[in-house]
C-alpha cells in the first residue's frame, strides 16, 4: 500500500514539474527572440556603423545567454536530494540569478567601455529608415518580453525569470535612447549615441549589482513570505487544541521548497496520546495545503488549574509588555515544587540594547518572585510581525 506521504510527494513533485517545465519554456522563447534580434541589430549596426547598435546587438545575446542559465538551473535544481544534499538542490536557482546579474554587469562595463571609447574617438554614423525600423521594433519587443519574463517569474517564484524580465526593459530603454540619438543627428547632425551610451551603462551597471543583490539576499537566508507565515498559523490555530502558536522558524532549500519548526501552546490536561495524535495531524494539514514540512512541532503546556500559575503569568506579561521593544511574551513556565519560572520573550530588531533590556525585565520580575529562579529565553522576530 502507498503511504499518504508518498502520495502528498507524488503531487507535491508533479507540481514541481509543471513550473521547471514552464520557466524552461519561457527561457526558450526569450532565447529565440534574442537571438532574432542580436542577429538583426548587428547586422544594422555594423551597416550603419552605429556603436548603440551593435552594443545592443551584443546585449541581446548576453540575454539569450541569461535564458540559457535559467534553464541549465532550473535542471539542476530540480536534482533528487543524494547524501552530499538531503534537502535537495534548489537554492541552485539562486545562484542562477546571481550569475545573471553577473552577465548583465557585464554587458553594462562592456557598453560602458566601448561608449567612453566613441567619446573619445567618435565617428559618424550613417542611419537608414531600416535603422529606425529595427529599433522600434526592438522596443516593443523588449518591453513585452520584459512584462511577460516578470509576470512569469513572478507567478512561478522564478527569481532569475524576473531578472531577466526586469533586463529586457532595460534593453528597451537602451533601444528608445538610440531611438532618440538617431533622430537628434538626423536634425542637427550631432552624433550624442556614445554619451547616451554611458548614462545608459551605468544605469545597467547599478541594475545588475541590485540584482547581485537580491540574489545574495537570498542565498543568506531571507525572511519567509508573510501570507505563508499567516497561512500556516491559520492552519495550526483552527485545531480547538491550540491555544497559541509561536517560533515558526522556516528554513528555504530553493523556490517553494520550505522545512521548518513551530511551537504551539496547549493546555496541560492532554495525555501524550492527544498531543502525538495533534502533531501528526497538524503535520499533515500543513504538508497537504501549504507543502511545508514541519520538521518539528514544540509543545509549550498551558496550566489551566492552577490559579498561582494562572496569576503568575498574567502578572509577568504585565510587566514584559510594558517594556518597550518586546514584541510578545510566551512560553509561560511556572513550577512551584522546584521554584522555578521561565518564559520567552521576543525582541525587536530595533532594540539596541538587548541587555539592558533582559535585566530590566529580570529585575521586575525577581522583584515580584524573589525567592524564584527566573530564566528569560530572548528570541528573534521570526514571525511574530504578521
Amino acid at each position: 500500500m502507498i503511504c499518504l506521504r508518498e502520495i502528498i510527494n507524488s503531487e507535491k513533485d508533479r507540481e514541481v514539474l509543471s513550473r521547471n517545465k514552464k520557466i524552461i519554456k519561457t527561457s526558450i522563447i526569450g532565447i529565440i527572440i534574442n537571438f532574432l534580434l542580436a542577429s538583426f541589430k548587428a547586422i544594422v549596426g555594423i551597416i550603419s556603423g552605429s556603436i548603440a547598435i551593435v552594443l545592443d546587438a551584443v546585449n541581446n545575446l548576453t540575454d539569450a545567454a541569461s535564458s540559457l542559465v535559467t534553464i541549465i538551473g532550473t535542471k539542476l535544481a530540480n536534482k533528487k536530494p543524494d547524501r552530499e544534499h538531503p534537502f535537495g538542490h534548489g537554492r541552485i536557482e539562486y545562484l542562477s540569478a546571481m550569475i545573471i546579474s553577473v552577465i548583465i554587469m557585464y554587458a553594462g562595463i562592456s557598453s560602458l567601455i566601448e561608449s567612453i571609447k566613441k567619446i573619445i574617438r567618435p565617428t559618424v554614423p550613417d542611419y537608414s529608415v531600416y535603422t529606425v525600423i529595427v529599433v522600434v521594433t526592438a522596443i516593443f519587443t523588449k518591453i513585452i518580453i520584459g512584462y511577460y519574463f516578470k509576470d512569469r517569474g513572478k507567478k512561478l517564484n522564478s527569481s532569475s525569470l524576473v531578472n531577466s524580465g526586469k533586463d529586457a526593459l532595460l534593453d528597451s530603454v537602451i533601444s528608445f535612447s538610440t531611438l532618440m540619438a538617431i533622430f537628434v543627428f538626423t536634425f542637427t547632425k550631432i552624433s550624442v549615441e556614445a554619451y547616451l551610451g554611458f548614462i545608459i551603462s551605468i544605469i545597467i551597471i547599478k541594475s545588475g549589482f541590485d540584482m547581485i543583490r537580491e540574489a545574495i539576499s537570498s542565498i543568506l537566508g531571507e525572511r519567509v513570505d508573510v501570507n505563508l507565515i499567516r497561512n500556516v498559523k491559520k492552519i495550526i490555530k483552527s485545531y480547538p487544541e491550540v491555544l497559541g502558536v509561536y517560533d515558526i522558524i522556516f528554513n528555504n532549500y530553493g523556490p517553494n521548497s520550505y522545512t521548518g519548526s513551530v511551537h504551539i501552546e496547549i493546555a496541560n490536561t492532554y495525555t501524550i496520546d492527544e498531543i502525538d495524535e495533534l502533531q501528526r495531524k497538524i503535520t499533515y494539514d500543513v504538508y497537504k495545503k501549504l507543502g511545508v514540512v514541519l520538521a518539528a512541532i514544540g509543545i509549550y503546556s498551558i496550566d489551566i488549574k492552577n490559579k498561582k500559575a494562572i496569576d503568575a503569568r498574567e502578572k509577568i506579561s504585565k510587566i514584559v509588555n510594558d517594556c518597550k521593544d518586546i514584541l510578545q511574551v510566551h512560553g509561560f513556565y511556572y513550577n512551584k515544587k522546584d521554584k522555578l519560572i521561565q518564559f520567552d520573550i521576543v525582541v525587536s530588531f530595533e532594540c539596541n540594547d538587548i541587555e539592558s533590556l533582559y535585566n530590566d525585565i529580570y529585575n521586575k520580575v525577581l522583584e515580584q518572585y524573589p525567592d524564584y529562579t527566573v530564566r528569560i529565553l530572548i528570541d528573534n522576530d521570526f514571525s511574530v510581525s504578521v
